[in-house]
Parts: structure tokens; C-alpha cells; sequence
């Protein structure tokens, strides 16, 4: 029954939705169109996290060194960073931090910078994401104006986050320290909404833009629940509202 009430309420929305359910101690799953490759947003970032891990354990980047935020840095919108004192200098691990907590812009930059785009990529088709790309960087008007997307699905955050919780992205050690990371997150409004006020934690990551609205995320009920919802060129309240209705029917049903 929960999962004909899930499409019932994904089907009431405009535009293109991609949802995917993994409940990994039942194997109970649901998904629709879990597979069409949708603009990312800041979803892509989770892949941006999960290399930044790989290569502080390959040595090839140290979590503790030093970046200067510079004026030209700053990006708009999200985050922190744009907002404090020219010259501010941060580690590694807090862009990593930022990066996911705060959906700070900034950081992410900064980070598609020191890792490079094709690593990240590289890393997206080692761990089977096949329909996740990192095209460009964010805010990049010259690339956006061509068409030129980041795509994720819904079908592969839940893989990635199906991984995380059985320690198989980087090392267990590093899957774990990226939960807690994505534990920490401080934009609530979707997945968690109803949540939070029963002592339900959720370790996720959002995105949105114009008709976009997303969140990707673990449920940490005692059997712990992945959904990932992803839309595109639609009604983003209605969308939203359908997020904490969905996350809500979840956890009662468990």
C-alpha cells in the first residue's frame, strides 16, 4: 500500500521526477524513472565529497592544507564563504564540510579546482554511476548558456548512498566520516521536515535551482531507508511538500 500512495503522490507532480527507495535490511525497493539522467544541481556535490575522500587516502591531497578565499572566488547564493572577510583561510576538510552542510558554491569551486573534473568523473564510473557526469563548473554562464549540465539520477544517489552505508566508498572509515558529514547538514526543509521534531535523523544532501528541487538521503530509522528524489522543471513547493509527505509515509510504515 505505501508504495502505491508513493506513486500516487509522485504522479501528481509536473514535470520530470526521478525517485528511488532502498531499504537495505528488507530489500524492499520502489522506484520511477529512477534512471533518467536529470540536472543536478547540488546533488552533484555528493560525488565531489566522495572524491575528495578518495584522494586524502591516497595521500594525494592533505585534509589540513590551507586555501585562501579570494575575491574572486566568491560565488552567489548558498554557502558561507561569499559572505566573510576577503582573505579567510580554510582547510581542505572545511570546503569538504561546507561544501555539503552549508550547499556552500564557493567551496564546491574551489574543490572541482584542487581534485580535477576528470577525477571526479573517473570516480562516478569506477563506482558504476553511469548516469552521473560532472560537466561543468557551478555558475559558469558561458557553459550553461551552451547547455552544458552536471546530471545526476535518482537511481545512482541511491547506489552511492547504498555504499556509504556499507562502507564500500573509499574504506569504511571514509564512508562513515561522510554520513556523519551528510548528518550534519543544516538545510532541513525537505526530507526531514517532519522528521527532526520525532528524533528522526537524516543524513542527506539538497539541491534546487529554477523548477528544480531535490534531496538525496538516509533515513537512519533501526532499518535504515535511502530515498532520493530528484525533479526538474517543476512546481518546487508542490515537490517539496511531496518530499516530506513521502519521507513521512516511510517511516510510519517501517
Amino acid at each position: 500500500m505505501k508504495y502505491e500512495a508513493i506513486e500516487t503522490l509522485l504522479q501528481s507532480l509536473p514535470g520530470e521526477i526521478g525517485f528511488s527507495y532502498f531499504c537495505p535490511a528488507t530489500g524492499d525497493r520502489y522506484a520511477m524513472q529512477e534512471d533518467l539522467p536529470l540536472v543536478a544541481a547540488s546533488v552533484i556535490k555528493l560525488p565531489i565529497m566522495a572524491e575528495a575522500f578518495r584522494q586524502r587516502e591516497s595521500g594525494q591531497i592533505n585534509w589540513q592544507e590551507e586555501v585562501t578565499i579570494r575575491p574572486e572566488d566568491k560565488l552567489p547564493s548558498c554557502g558561507a564563504l561569499t559572505y566573510l572577510h576577503d582573505g579567510i583561510r580554510v582547510t581542505i576538510g572545511d570546503l569538504v564540510t561546507l561544501m555539503i552542510i552549508l550547499s556552500d558554491n564557493t567551496a564546491t569551486n574551489l574543490l572541482i579546482d584542487k581534485l580535477g573534473m576528470e577525477n571526479i568523473n573517473a570516480l562516478c564510473q569506477a563506482l558504476q554511476l553511469n548516469g552521473t557526469r560532472l560537466n561543468r563548473k557551478l555558475f559558469d554562464a558561458a557553459q550553461s548558456a551552451k547547455g552544458i549540465e552536471n546530471y545526476v539520477t535518482a537511481g545512482d544517489m541511491c547506489r552511492l548512498l547504498a555504499m556509504l552505508l556499507h562502507g564500500e566508498v573509499v574504506s569504511p572509515a571514509a564512508s562513515g566520516e561522510m554520513l556523519s558529514i551528510l548528518g550534519n547538514q543544516r538545510l532541513n526543509g525537505k526530507i526531514p521536515f517532519y522528521l527532526h521534531s520525532r528524533g528522526i535523523p537524516v543524513a542527506h544532501k539538497t539541491g534546487e535551482d529554477d523548477g528544480i528541487t531535490h534531496d538525496v538521503g538516509v533515513i537512519l530509522t533501526p532499518n535504515p531507508q535511502i530515498m532520493c528524489f530528484l525533479s526538474n522543471h517543476t512546481d518546487v513547493p508542490a515537490a517539496e511538500r511531496c518530499m516530506q509527505d513521502i519521507a513521512a509515509l516511510l517511516v510510519s510504515a517501517q
